[in-house]
C-alpha cells in the first residue's frame, strides 16, 4: 500500500506543478486518508519540494488503517495542543525553499487560512481546488474490495433484521440495532445515521428515525451502510408491513424498481452523469411523480458517503469504468408514505458483465 499512496501523492504532485505551485497543503480529512492512509483529525499533508511531511496533533501514532505505513512519509506529531498543523507544514514547505503553496480553500476556513498566509508571508498562495477529490472518483481494485466487504456486512445486517419481529417496534429501536449488527459482524461503523422510516414517513430522503412504531400495512423504507476500512457502502429498500400489501403500495414500488433498474442499467462507461439522472427520472415524471422528486437520482461513495460524482440534471461530465455510484430513486407521498430503493453500483463495462452490484439484498417487495 505504501507504493499506492506513492502513487497517488506523484500524481496530484503532477497537477499542481503544471498549474505552477511547487507545493501542495492537503487538510480536508477524506483527502489526507486518500494520500497516505491516515488522517488523524485536523492533520495536515504536504507534499514539498524535499520531503512529503504529515503533520499531526500531539498523541497521534500510525495504526488506525492496517498495514505499514508509507516509508516515503516523514511523520511531524506537534509537541502541544496550539500548534496548527496547517501552518506548521507551510512553514515546511517556506523553509524547504518553496515560494508558492496549493491549499485546499474550499476546506480552510477564512481564519485558518489567514493564519497559514500570516505565518508564512513570502509563500504565494494558490487554491488546489477539488483536485484530491477528482483523483479519488475512480477507483483501484483494493478500494473497490473494502466497499463489497463494506456492501456484504450491510445486507447482512438488514437480511437479519428482515427475520424479527418488526410490528410494535419504535424506528428508532429499529435503527440502533441496524447500527448494532454492523458492528458486531465486522463494520467500523455506520457510513452514515441509519433510516427507518415507517408508514406516512415511508420513502423520504435521510429521514431522522423517531419513536413511531410500526405497524400492519405500513411501508417501511431501511436505508443504511458500513464503513469497512474507511470506505463505505449503502444500500436501501422498502418492504410492506403485513401479511400483502394493498394494490396501491404494488403499483407505486413497481413504479419505482422501474425507475431504479433504468438507472442501474444505464451505468456505462462514457454515459453522461445526466444521463442517468433522465431514464431514470423519466420513468417517475411520465406516471405523474415528477414534481416532488429529489434533485438527484445518486452519488459517488468511497470515502465519503457522497462524494463525486453526482447524477443530477445539471452534473457535468460522464462516467469512466471503476467508478462506484448509487441509483436510490423514491416516492414519497405525504400522509401516506412511499418507495425507496437503493443500491451501490461499480460501473463496469459490457464486456466485464456491465454494472457491478455491491448491495444484493433482495428487490422483490417483500411482506413482512
Amino acid at each position: 500500500m505504501s507504493q499506492v499512496y506513492a502513487a497517488r501523492r506523484a500524481r496530484l504532485r503532477d497537477q499542481y506543478a503544471a498549474a505552477g505551485s511547487e507545493a501542495a497543503l492537503v487538510s480536508r480529512a477524506p483527502n489526507v486518508r486518500y494520500l497516505c492512509g491516515d488522517a488523524p483529525p485536523g492533520a495536515a499533508l504536504l507534499l514539498g519540494p524535499v520531503q512529503d511531511v504529515l503533520v499531526a496533533p500531539e498523541a497521534f501514532s500510525w495504526g488506525s488503517v492496517p498495514g505499514p505505513h508509507p516509508e516515503d512519509l516523514r511523520l511531524l506529531v506537534l509537541s502541544g495542543p496550539d500548534g496548527d498543523p496547517a501552518v506548521v507544514a507551510a512553514d515546511l514547505a517556506a523553509a524547504d525553499g518553496a515560494e508558492s503553496l496549493a491549499v485546499e480553500e474550499h476546506d480552510l476556513t477564512v481564519a485558518r487560512h489567514r493564519a497559514v498566509g500570516a505565518a508564512v508571508p513570502r509563500l504565494l498562495l494558490a487554491d488546489l481546488g477539488r483536485a484530491v477529490e477528482q483523483l479519488r472518483i475512480v477507483k483501484d481494485d483494493e478500494e473497490i474490495s473494502c466497499m463489497r466487504i463494506a456492501g456484504e456486512l450491510a445486507d447482512q445486517a438488514l437480511g437479519e433484521l428482515l427475520e424479527s419481529i418488526l410490528v410494535g417496534r419504535t424506528e428508532r429501536h429499529l435503527a440502533l440495532e441496524l447500527e448494532r449488527r454492523l458492528v458486531d459482524h465486522g463494520a467500523d461503523g455506520a457510513a452514515f445515521p441509519t433510516v427507518v422510516a415507517a408508514g406516512p414517513h415511508a420513502g423520504r430522503a435521510a429521514h431522522l428515525p423517531t419513536d413511531r412504531r410500526v405497524e400492519e400495512g405500513d411501508f417501511l423504507t431501511i436505508c443504511l451502510g458500513a464503513d469497512y476500512r474507511g470506505y463505505r457502502c449503502q444500500v436501501g429498500r422498502t418492504f410492506v408491513i403485513g401479511p400483502s400489501p394493498a394494490d396501491w403500495q404494488v403499483e407505486l414500488y413497481d413504479l419505482v424498481f422501474a425507475a431504479q433498474r433504468a438507472g442501474r442499467e444505464a451505468l456505462l462507461p462514457g454515459t453522461a452523469y445526466r444521463d442517468v439522472d433522465r431514464v431514470t427520472r423519466q420513468v417517475l415524471d411520465a406516471a405523474g411523480y415528477g414534481e416532488g422528486l429529489e434533485t438527484r437520482t445518486g452519488h459517488g461513495v468511497g470515502l465519503e458517503i457522497d462524494e463525486d460524482p453526482r447524477l443530477s440534471p445539471s452534473a457535468m461530465g460522464k462516467l469512466d469504468a471503476c467508478v462506484p455510484v448509487t441509483v436510490e430513486p423514491g416516492v414519497h407521498l405525504p400522509g401516506r408514505g412511499g418507495v425507496r430503493i437503493d443500491d451501490t453500483l461499480v460501473v463496469r463495462p459490457e464486456a466485464d458483465g456491465g454494472p457491478e452490484l455491491l448491495t444484493i439484498t433482495t428487490k422483490e417487495l417483500l411482506a413482512l
